[in-house]
């Protein structure tokens, strides 16, 4: 009820509730921890008007109190206490927020309150095996090449037994090593283009070749299918996703690299990762920077397997071997020498030219047949084998990226100030800024008869808020207001709110009658706007708070989530107080002094 909030800022039946609630403190058990700080406030309240024996005896019992309750009461009452109890109490507060302006590492953790919460980790699934698609083909011209190769050796058997018996034994040991070095070299073949094309390459472009050049649109995005299915459309979620991957691998960048050669040199690797991670949490409305964490991981793993060789590690793994290579091609060759061989053998069963040109033509069937068969087979075999590597690469990488969010958000949980704590740092800024102005004006709070701090956010500026909580800022203005009997101190300062820095100061002093009328603007797009209006010059415009209604959690209502804010920046008394001044000028000062409270059931 009190927290920024002066007296004249209650209403009569909250002042009348304050003293019911007096007496019901009276009923509390002694030993009840709370009851002597509450007797404290009720004490500090009835202060105005009262002997310095009275002041100095409840300000004593003030500072007996337990260091936590002393320290809210402080808090909570600012706008409340009459000028002697600030006066008297300044010192040991000013101490108390040096002490603690920087305190928790401060500089260190503020920016963690401003890191969203990271969604769950996802990776691209393999595509589904189409390797059942291949077997009804391979049936079909294994069949053929059976029966022609059957028709040869069966011929072959007849003309020379012995013969056809050991070029059969020939053929099989040939083809059986041909079809091993064979599927090796197809698979590799096959898998090391499709990597390099998924990277931007072209087919014929050598291992230790660069990449394309780089572009926010390369060509270098991934097709439809290395995405994981799907259309990947060219939307603003996934050009943020793109900035933000050449952000954090302009970051990480490997020692003995400069940066531009590190960008140009993963050009492809960025563009297959950010097109794997827009379509995988492109369906989710996010912001990227929930994303963050992932990606920061990325360029970090990109950096360390820079490092360690391993950056386009498939060059590597699908290499094909020379001997491999030589191994095929000489077993290819005895193949088909003995197919040859067979063929003679089997041609001479009959001197018949009809057989002879017979047997010559189920050659030619078997040679087609069989390069058919081989090559469906081949297909076949390297879809089953990349099905196998895929899952066991997805089943890796989502070990890694779970392992990483898991760390990333416990770090999170530990490091990351509670919304109390980013209230305290800012209680702390604006007492010490309190502070350096009365020292600049050489003022006391004698001097002062009422006085206010609206605080508001600084572009540019990042903001994170708690659920039920207000939203925190990473820059805000402090501006305070300061009512003397010559006139209205409006002082204002921007802080950068993790360093707890102030950037410069701007000063306005003007009359109270200058002050011609104070206008409240509320826009759903806009957010709050304040404007002073003087009675010389152009209105003044102050931005209270931003929009806010399109952030709102489940459950939550705007309306209530704006009182919040606007309470935050202490906008209820700053407006009465500015349009109090404006409609009755110094006579409205001299009644909401706070050393003249207004009685229990005044209507003021």
């Amino acid at each position: 009820m009190l927290s920024k909030r002066a007296h004249h800022d209650l209403s009569a039946e909250e002042r009348r509730q304050l003293d019911r609630t007096r007496d019901v403190v009276q009923s509390y058990a002694d030993n009840d921890t709370w009851k002597p700080g509450l007797q404290v406030v009720f004490d500090l309240l009835a202060l105005p008007g009262k002997a310095d024996s009275e002041t100095a005896d409840v300000l004593k019992r003030l500072r007996d109190l337990a260091p936590l309750q002393r320290d809210l009461i402080v808090h909570h009452l600012d706008l409340v206490l009459n000028s002697r109890t600030k006066t008297t109490l300044w010192a040991e507060t000013c101490e108390l927020a040096t002490a603690g302006q920087c305190s928790g590492d401060r500089s260190r953790r503020v920016r963690y309150y401003f890191e969203p919460d990271p969604i769950g980790a996802r990776t691209r699934p393999p595509e589904e095996s189409t390797a059942s698609r291949y077997r009804p083909r391979l049936a079909a011209w294994t069949g053929l090449f059976v029966v022609a190769a059957g028709f040869l050796e069966v011929s072959a058997m007849i003309a020379e037994p012995l013969t056809a018996i050991g070029e059969l034994l020939i053929a099989l040991g040939t083809g059986f090593l041909a079809a091993r070095f064979g599927q090796r070299w197809w698979h590799n073949q096959l898998r090391l283009q499709a990597k390099e094309q998924e990277l931007g390459q072209e087919p014929d472009q050598g291992p230790g070749q660069e990449p394309l050049q780089d572009s926010d649109h390369s060509p270098a995005v991934p097709s439809l299918a290395s995405a994981g299915g799907g259309t990947l459309a060219k939307d603003g979620f996934t050009s943020h996703v793109r900035k933000s991957f050449k952000r954090y691998f302009s970051k990480h960048v490997p020692h003995g690299l400069d940066r531009s050669e590190w960008l140009a040199h993963t050009v492809g690797v960025r563009a297959v990762l950010a097109a794997e991670v827009a379509f995988l949490y492109r369906e989710s409305r996010i912001s990227v920077d929930r994303l963050n964490w992932l990606i920061r991981y990325l360029a970090r793993d990109a950096r360390e397997r820079h490092n360690n060789g391993t950056l386009f590690t498939h060059r590597q793994r699908y290499r094909t071997p020379v001997t491999t290579k030589l191994a095929c091609v000489l077993t290819l060759a005895v193949l088909g020498v003995t197919s040859l061989a067979v063929t003679v053998t089997a041609a001479t069963a009959s001197a018949s030219v009809f057989h002879v040109l017979l047997t010559f033509a189920v050659l030619f069937g078997a040679v087609v047949s069989g390069r058919r068969a081989a090559s469906v087979w081949l297909d076949m075999r390297s879809e089953e084998q990349r099905f196998v590597e895929e899952t066991q690469e997805y089943h890796r990488r989502m070990y890694a990226r779970e392992t990483e969010f898991q760390r990333w958000k416990e770090h999170l949980e530990a490091v990351r100030p509670s919304d109390a704590e980013m209230e305290t740092w800012l209680n702390h800024d604006k007492v010490l800024f309190t502070a350096d102005v009365l020292r600049h004006y050489q003022l006391t709070w004698y001097d002062i008869i009422a006085h206010t701090i609206l605080t508001t956010p600084a572009h540019p500026y990042r903001r994170a808020r708690r659920r039920g909580g207000p939203w925190r800022y990473s820059r805000y203005t402090l501006r305070l207001f300061l009512a003397t009997r010559d006139g209205i101190r409006e002082i204002s300062t921007e802080t950068d709110f993790a360093p707890a820095t102030r950037l410069g100061e701007q000063r306005t002093n003007y009359r109270f009658d200058a002050l011609s009328s104070v206008q409240v603007t509320e826009n759903d797009r806009v957010g709050y706007e304040m404007a002073l209006l003087l009675s010389s010059g152009p209105a003044r415009t102050i931005r209270i708070k931003d929009a806010d209604s399109h952030q709102l959690e489940p459950n939550e209502n705007a309306r209530e989530l704006s009182e919040i804010n606007l309470d935050a920046a202490g906008f209820a008394h700053t407006f009465r107080l500015l349009e109090g001044i404006a409609a009755d000028g110094k006579a409205w000062i001299e009644r909401n002094n706070a050393d003249n409270p207004p009685p229990a059931g005044s209507t003021d």
